[in-house]
């Protein structure tokens, strides 16, 4: 037996403090995990997309691919479409460029602006860039197109995330 006597006001404060304690985490650890569950799942994914099209068959004419993959926000899941142009350049290698204006963000089109043949038109505010993305000085995007990464895998095009021309 101890020699320090604990009151029962004690007791019943030490036992109130401790059931409560459990009652608390009890109700705690749910929403703790709920928060945290997102963060610690592995994606244990590529950053690479496939696509539908064959490498092959990529042209020196810029074609639009279109592809699908699935995004995840917390704990929705939807699935979204992307689009590149892609075609061959001089050299025989793959340019992969984001549809976007880097003016006010608008979807840029292959070769459909009459008086300026083959270049990629901006239908918003006449944004033109050239075949390789660069933007046309004295129209309104200030930046080149931002270009895919890519790779090559059992003879698909997989794209990456767009990134901004290191050269510009």
């Amino acid at each position: 037996m101890s020699k320090n006597r604990v009151s029962r006001r004690q007791f019943l404060n030490y036992t109130l403090t401790g059931v409560g304690g459990f009652m608390a985490a009890g109700m705690l650890m749910p929403m703790v995990r709920f928060a945290v569950d997102p963060v610690l799942q592995a994606a244990g994914e590529s950053d690479f997309i496939p696509t539908k099209q064959k490498v092959a068959e990529v042209t020196e004419t810029p074609t639009r691919v279109d592809y699908t993959f699935e995004q995840q926000d917390a704990w929705y899941t939807s699935e979204v479409t992307g689009t590149a142009w892609v075609y061959k350049d001089e050299k025989g290698e793959i340019v992969a460029l984001s549809p976007v204006c880097k003016h006010l963000g608008c979807v840029v089109d292959w070769n459909t602006d009459k008086s300026n043949p083959d270049h990629f038109y901006c239908p918003c505010h006449g944004g033109l860039y050239t075949k390789d993305g660069t933007n046309v000085p004295g129209t309104p995007p200030a930046a080149p197109l931002d270009v895919y990464p890519y790779t090559e895998k059992d003879g698909f095009l997989y794209l990456g995330k767009a990134e901004p021309r290191k050269e510009a």
